[in-house]
C-alpha cells in the first residue's frame, strides 16, 4: 500500500455496483464467440474455430470451472499451435471486471491475455487487464489508445506496482500506440510489485483474483490471492473504496479523455510467439532456437498452457 485514503478515494470514487453479466461453469461460453481468423498480433497459432475447439478438447467446462487450453500433442504446421480466442457479444462502457483463475497458461513461447478492446482499433481503447510472456513472473496492466492519453503526470502514490520501460530505460506512461519515445504499440503499462501474480508462480499459488474498476475519472487493476478476497466482492456487493490502493492506476480526465475507451468487448486469448512473446523469446528462453520453431515441435512443453476459470463477472 501506498500512502493515503484522498488517493484511494480518487482512483475508484464512489458507486454501488450490482452483478449484470455472470460466466460460470457450464454456462461460461454463453454470449462468446470464437474468433477465427488471422492472430493480429502476428503470433505462431491457429485460433479455433467453436466446432474445433470443442472437438479438439481445447474447451471443457464443469458445473463449477471452464478450460481454455491449447494442443499440447501435436507437432503444429500451417499458421501454428492450435489455440482459443473467445469475445464476448455484448459491449461494455465503464463497470467492474472480475476473475477468478486457479490456472492460467505459461512457459516459453506463450502469451496469454485477458482484456478489453473498443472498435476501430486503437481509437475505441485496448485495456490488457491480465497480460505477459514466456517466464514472466508479474502482471501487467496497459492501456492502448490513439493520441492524447498521457499518463506521466501521474501520481506515484495512486498504484504500488511499477511502469514498464520504454527503449531508454524511461517510464512507458504514454497510452498513444506510437508514442515516440516507447517501443511500437508498447501502451502505457503498470506492472505487480509481487512476483506472483503472472505464469508459473501464480499457478504455484493455487491461482487468484483480477478485478478492473474502469469509471469515468480513472481505470484501477487488483489482485488477491484466494485468501485474500474481499468479503464484499465475494458476495456479489464489490466495494472498491474499501480495496485499498491497486497495483495499476491511470487517471482520466484532461491528460487522458473518458472517451479514448468505448464499447469494449471481453476477451480471452492464448497466442505464441508473434510481436511480443517471439521478440522476448530469445532473452526469456535462451538456447532453445527460434520461438515459432520451438512452439511448433516441442508440442509437451505446452502442458501446462491452459487457463481454469472460475468465475469471470461484470458489476456495473
Amino acid at each position: 500500500m501506498k500512502r493515503c485514503l484522498l488517493g484511494l478515494v480518487m482512483v475508484v470514487g464512489a458507486a454501488s455496483y450490482s452483478l449484470v453479466d455472470s460466466h460460470i461453469g457450464n454456462n461460461f461460453f454463453d454470449g462468446f464467440s470464437f474468433y477465427s481468423d488471422d492472430d493480429p498480433t502476428n503470433g505462431y497459432v491457429y485460433y479455433t474455430t467453436a466446432q474445433e475447439a470443442w472437438s479438439w478438447g481445447l474447451v471443457s467446462t464443469t458445473s463449477s470451472q471452464a478450460t481454455i487450453k491449447a494442443d499440447s500433442w501435436s507437432v503444429s504446421s500451417g499458421s501454428g499451435r492450435a489455440s482459443v480466442r473467445i469475445e464476448s457479444t455484448k459491449t461494455w462502457n465503464q463497470g467492474i471486471f472480475a476473475i477468478d483463475l486457479d490456472h492460467m497458461p505459461a512457459g516459453c513461447g506463450t502469451w496469454p491475455a485477458f482484456w478489453l478492446c473498443g472498435p476501430n482499433w486503437p481509437n475505441g481503447g485496448e485495456i490488457d487487464i491480465i497480460e505477459g510472456v514466456n517466464v514472466q513472473v508479474s502482471d501487467q496492466t496497459t492501456l492502448h489508445t490513439n493520441d492524447g492519453c498521457d499518463m506521466s503526470a501521474e501520481p506515484s502514490y495512486m498504484f504500488t506496482g511499477n511502469w514498464g520501460t520504454g527503449p531508454s530505460g524511461n517510464n512507458a506512461d504514454n497510452c498513444y500506440v506510437y508514442a515516440s519515445d516507447q517501443y511500437s504499440n508498447q501502451g502505457c503499462g503498470i506492472v505487480t510489485s509481487e512476483s506472483y501474480t503472472f505464469g508459473t508462480p501464480f499457478n504455484q499459488k493455487g491461482g487468484g483474483v483480477y478485478a478492473l474498476v474502469w469509471n469515468s475519472t480513472g481505470i484501477a487493476s487488483y489482485f488477491w490471492l484466494h485468501n485474500s478476497v474481499p468479503s464484499d466482492l465475494k458476495s456479489d456487493q464489490p466495494n472498491p473504496n474499501s480495496w485499498g490502493t491497486p497495483y495499476a492506476y491511470f487517471m482520466l480526465g484532461s491528460n487522458c479523455a473518458s472517451n479514448h475507451f468505448y464499447d469494449q468487448s471481453i476477451i480471452i486469448n492464448l497466442t505464441f510467439c508473434g510481436d511480443w512473446a517471439g521478440s522476448n523469446f530469445p532473452y526469456d528462453c535462451p538456447n532453445m532456437g527460434t520461438c515459432d520453431s520451438y512452439v511448433q515441435n516441442n508440442p509437451s512443453a505446452f502442458t501446462e498452457s491452459y487457463f481454469t476459470i472460475n468465475y469471470l463477472k461484470v458489476y456495473q
